[in-house]
């Protein structure tokens, strides 16, 4: 079957001959959360006496929340309450998604349109548990066959097991899987589990490095929607 046009476009590596699942990122993929832990961050770094840049934000990216110690202690110092700071950040940033979780630009027309034709749809996450209430309460949690959380796997990304775990659960093989991602780790992670990996930038911008993982690299997932038809049509 052929590339999408606009993934020809956009083509830096091969498409697989035969698309039989998607996997998706969560934060800054499909869900617009990444704003929201960036300002939560900022002023509460501002509370506490530090500044915390765009770039040392984007250091945190992509990266499981268990293993964010080493990022702020070489920012703030070994004496940084990590734990303190990481309870009170979590808390009022799922606080304010409790009055609702904005959506990415596209995500819920795409999952939608792929789950209408039968395409089995999977989310990988560095998040925890608390995937699953943020799917459901962004209104996407049905349409996902399965959803991995960190909870879920032993490594986390940039390793490839969420991938490896979300199309083992599947039942297909990663050859055969697109992957949508937003951050360095992410695509680091679902290329090397072997899925067919675009990336929608959000907080960070590819690299050479990043783009040479990629098949394409999208300015939304609205661009993939019309496109459904030439891999699942």
């Amino acid at each position: 079957m052929n590339a999408p046009q606009s993934a020809i476009e956009n083509k830096l590596g091969a498409w697989p001959d035969q698309v039989e699942a998607v996997v998706f990122d969560m934060d800054g993929l499909l869900l617009d959360t990444e704003q929201i832990y960036k300002r939560v961050m900022q002023q509460l770094c501002k509370e506490w006496g530090f500044e915390l840049s765009h770039d040392m934000f984007a250091a945190f990216v992509g990266i499981p929340q268990t293993e964010n110690v080493p990022i702020y202690q070489r920012f703030f110092g070994k004496d940084f309450d990590v734990e303190t700071y990481e309870g009170l950040m979590v808390e009022r940033a799922h606080a304010e998604m409790a009055n609702g979780i904005p959506l990415k630009h596209g995500a819920k027309e795409l999952v939608a349109g792929l789950s209408k034709r039968g395409v089995p749809i999977a989310v990988a996450t560095s998040t925890g548990a608390s995937a699953h209430k943020h799917l459901d309460q962004a209104g996407l949690h049905s349409y996902f066959d399965t959803i991995v959380t960190r909870a879920d796997v032993s490594q986390g990304k940039p390793h490839p097991e969420p991938f490896l775990t979300a199309t083992e659960r599947l039942g297909v093989n990663p050859s055969n899987c697109i992957a949508f991602e937003d951050s360095h780790n992410g695509v680091r992670s679902a290329s090397a589990a072997g899925l067919a990996t675009v990336m929608v930038p959000d907080i960070l911008d590819p690299t050479d490095e990043i783009a040479a993982m990629c098949v394409a690299i999208l300015p939304s997932l609205l661009h993939f929607k019309a496109e459904i038809d030439h891999f699942f049509g």
